[in-house]
């Protein structure tokens, strides 16, 4: 890829992440934190996926970034946007936000496409992300997959779309309707 499609991701996930972070509420970062990510064009690994090192955490109630914007600094979520640009090449961009029964209820409020996988289900050897979403996208790419956890594993919800304004702006959507706090 070229420098200016590099630094094109780069600019976009820095400005969607500002964006999120100044807006969205905190209740929807996860315990192990939340990341977002952004795929260049035909990407095949994870080191051609930009997102936050260190991830989003909450602090003080607010979603606050941890590192920087860089490539290859989420390997779990960036595992989501390959497998399904591999269904779909135009969703390029996906995030994790924290899973509730509620926000659930809001997403199919929001008439999002939404599929779910078991991670009981997973077999030996196989990563959950590559074998959840992989599930979920034999159709199509849902806007949300999303699973309920399993021991030792936080439930989790994952948002995808064709580029940061597109997910930021159904992640903030979904923080203006959700009711729960922490």
């Amino acid at each position: 890829m070229s420098a200016e499609e590099r630094a094109a991701v780069l600019h976009d996930l820095e400005n969607a992440v500002r964006t999120l972070c100044s807006s969205m509420g905190g209740s929807l970062v996860p315990e192990v934190g939340m990341n977002i990510v952004f795929a260049l064009p035909n990407a095949t690994d994870p080191g051609d996926v930009a997102g936050v090192e260190g991830r989003i955490v909450r602090l003080k109630g607010r979603p606050l970034p941890v590192g920087t914007i860089a490539f290859g600094a989420s390997s779990h979520v960036a595992r989501i946007v390959l497998t399904a640009l591999r269904h779909d090449p135009a969703i390029r961009c996906a995030a994790n936000i924290r899973f509730s029964e509620e926000a659930i209820a809001v997403c199919e409020d929001m008439k999002f496409d939404i599929c779910s996988f078991d991670r009981m289900s997973e077999p030996p050897g196989i990563r959950t992300m590559d074998w959840g979403v992989e599930q979920c996208c034999t159709d199509e790419v849902p806007d949300v997959i999303y699973d309920r956890g399993a021991v030792g594993k936080e439930p989790m919800i994952r948002l995808l779309g064709e580029d940061p304004g597109v997910v930021v702006h159904n992640i903030l959507m979904l923080s203006q309707r959700i009711t729960y706090t922490n």
